[in-house]
Order: C-alpha cells, then structure tokens, then sequence
C-alpha cells in the first residue's frame, strides 16, 4: 500500500514508477525507492523557494524586442501563462508522471538557460520523442502566426528555441551534451538527479537522523552526498 505522505508528494506514484522503470531499462541508471523520490520532488521545491534565481532566467540573455516578452520577463507575470498554457506543471516536479507529450510542451514554452535542457532531454530520449520535439520546436521557429508568436514572446528570450534545436540535434547524433560538471549536477542532467535520490535516506525516519546529525542536506551537489543507511 502507498504511504499517504508519497501520494501526496508524488500525486501521482504509480505513473511515476512505471516511468522511472522505463527510464532505468532504457539508461542503466539509479531506481530510487518512493520515498528518495519524495526527497528529490522536495530538493526541487527547495531550489524554487531558495534558489529561485537558477530557475527560468538568462542573466546574460537578451529579451526579445516584443512589449509582450518584456512584460513575460518578470516571473511573477509570466507563472499564471506557464500554467495556462500546460508549460509547467507544479504536481509533477520530477517529470517522471508527465507524458512525452507535457514534456514538449514545457520545453517549446518555458525558458531553461543554458544548459538546463539536458534533464528532459534525457527523459524524452528514453521515449524516443526526440524527433518530435525538433519538429514542434522548428515550427514555432519558421511559422509566422499567432501560436508561434506566442511561444517565442513566453519564452522571453532571444534565440531560446535555436539553442533548443542544436541541443536536440546534439542528442540525436550522439546524445546529450553536457559537460563533466553538468553530468554531476542535479539541477541539470536526469542522471545525477536520480544519482541523488538513491543515495538519500531509504525512510522518513532515517532522514529526520540524517538531517538532526548534519549530514542531510537538500541543495547538497552530488560530489558531497554520500549514502545513507535506513
């Protein structure tokens, strides 16, 4: 039986643990138990309230000319849309209980600087959606309509979806670029992210001691986190 608690962090476990199983066949990597999941979901929580400024932002980016997009430029205006549009979905932290489908979605209509592609882009590849996801993403490039428009100003930046075809294309040819940093980046690549989950406290219990002794820690990067026993 699902513990009450991995209901309500998880919304909705069973998706997501036959998404994560295809996700291990697929890749070799970590299955980390509910309850680690539970812990990575609260790590991501924890970036959004504390470390807000590694989310949806490019300090070095230029937005785009559109009244539309500088206005999209404060996060707080643009949430409301993203959550309109189906762009980010607030239950669904980890991707593991998003379709391929959401996850297009979010990658054609909220902005990831730099790098920060790589996590859904692993998840999509373990679904072979890549293709379709070069093919959205070069019509909201190429078309000149509304829909188009509106995706291109929701993203804020200037030359978003470009980066996201190259990155795609990357991936497609000989898989995900990233450098040895972001492999070990939780934040960024879906590998290190579950890396962190499985080597977390296995039990709610063991994670009250790990974090009473000091030795728990959710912004914590994976080079520092060792594992924990029940």
């Amino acid at each position: 039986m699902t513990p009450w608690y991995v209901r309500l962090i998880l919304v909705r476990p069973e998706r997501v643990r036959a998404n994560l199983a295809r996700v291990a066949e697929a890749t070799a990597l970590p299955r980390p138990t509910d309850w680690q999941l539970c812990l990575g979901v609260l790590r991501l929580w924890h970036r959004v309230m504390f470390r807000s400024e590694t989310v949806g932002c490019d300090p070095g980016g230029h937005v785009r000319a559109t009244r539309r997009a500088r206005l999209l430029e404060w996060r707080a205006l643009r949430l409301p849309f993203l959550l309109a549009e189906g762009a980010v979905v607030p239950l669904d932290f980890t991707g593991l209980g998003s379709t391929p489908e959401r996850l297009i979605r979010h990658l054609l209509g909220a902005h990831h600087e730099g790098n920060q592609f790589v996590y859904d882009l692993e998840l999509l590849a373990c679904y072979g959606r890549l293709d379709e996801l070069r093919a959205a993403a070069s019509r909201v490039i190429d078309t000149d309509d509304d829909r188009a428009r509106w995706l291109r100003d929701l993203t804020v930046f200037e030359g978003y979806h470009e980066s996201l075809i190259a990155a795609v294309d990357h991936a497609i040819a000989s898989g995900t670029a990233m450098t040895a940093a972001d492999a070990r980046d939780p934040d960024i690549s879906l590998g290190a992210y579950l890396t962190w989950c499985a080597r977390q406290p296995t039990t709610p219990a063991a994670t009250l001691r790990a974090w009473r002794d000091g030795t728990f820690r959710f912004a914590a990067p994976l080079d520092n986190v060792r594992a924990e026993a029940a």
